[in-house]
């Protein structure tokens, strides 16, 4: 008579392959794993499942025991990309180590580890990874950027959506707005009355209490590079009058339309290379302070408090 194979037995074989993963981080080599994984019996699928099970296993035990580094991670992160390749474990397992590290670190580290996710762009675009990992490295960036502010992280932010211009093709559909439908309703009410205008008016309200004021936006002893185009009605109406073609991009296909958003467009581009939009330096200082004093780099959102933005709710 025919034996039938022996019966599966899942937590033995995770305890082996989280075993052989630990010597393999500790032998920077993944050739335990791969021995081990050949070694157990039970079909393809069983065995790539629970070889998943015990790197997330494993990822957790660093994580939770705050003693490893970002480069433990990566180097867990590099085994699995290894098994991959192997055909040992699945596709998505790498970008699933991804997400479980990158929502369990504070953003300073966030950073270190997107620069390995950037790095690894071709890696993820090949074959054996692009489908399999896709939506999940736009997941992991969307998570990111929610986490970010769009005016303290600005490079990161940056960062990030470059990352994403690289990883899908332009014809990639979740970018594309394959029915040409814009959002009409989407109207900017603005000031089109030149007398009502208060340009030009001194304003000699004092700055609100508890309103926070970050060095290098509004610093009074950094000056603006002069510009030849004044500052008055007349720009901010140019200024405001450029959002009507970005609601309804149809018109620029107007001679005159489109030369008169060139026009302005160009105006307006003019005056905001004068100013300085962000100082760098300020912020690197910043950081180096908050190292310096002992604490480690926390990401908290910042708050308005100032009493103003809670008497406009009412």
């Amino acid at each position: 008579a025919k034996m039938s194979p022996p019966l599966f037995d899942f937590i033995e074989a995770k305890d082996k392959l989280t075993e052989s993963t630990k010597q393999a981080l500790g032998d920077k080599s993944s050739k335990a794993i791969i021995q081990a994984f050949h070694h157990i019996p039970g079909n393809e699928t069983e065995k790539k499942t629970t070889l998943d099970q015990a790197f997330r296993g494993v990822l957790g035990e660093q994580i939770v025991s705050h003693a490893s580094s970002c480069e433990d991670y990566l180097s867990l992160i590099y085994m699995s990309i290894d098994a991959v390749t192997e055909g040992i474990c699945s596709a998505t397992t790498p970008f699933v180590l991804l997400g479980d590290v990158l929502d369990s670190l504070p953003l300073d580290q966030c950073d270190n580890i997107f620069t390995f996710v950037e790095k690894n762009v071709s890696t993820w675009k090949s074959n054996s990874f692009y489908t399999a990992g896709k939506n999940y490295l736009l997941r992991m960036c969307n998570d990111l950027l929610r986490r970010l502010s769009k005016s303290q992280n600005t490079v990161f932010c940056g960062r990030i959506q470059l990352f994403l211009a690289r990883l899908f093709p332009l014809s990639e559909k979740s970018g594309l707005n394959l029915q040409s439908q814009f959002n009409l309703d989407n109207i900017t009410v603005f000031n089109k009355n030149e007398d009502e205008s208060t340009f030009g008016l001194k304003h000699t309200g004092e700055k609100e209490d508890g309103m926070e004021v970050e060095e290098g936006e509004m610093g009074e002893e950094e000056a603006p590079a002069s510009c030849s185009i004044p500052i008055d009605y007349n720009l901010y109406r140019k200024f405001w009058t450029l959002q009507d073609y970005f609601r309804n991009p149809v018109q620029c296909y107007d001679k005159v339309s489109w030369m008169t958003f060139l026009k302005y467009s160009d105006e307006t581009l003019a005056v905001f290379k004068s100013f300085k939009l962000d100082d760098m330096q300020a912020s690197k200082r910043k950081l180096e302070e908050l190292r310096a004093s002992g604490g480690e780099h926390v990401y908290f959102a910042k708050f308005l408090t100032s009493e103003k933005v809670t008497s406009d709710i009412h």
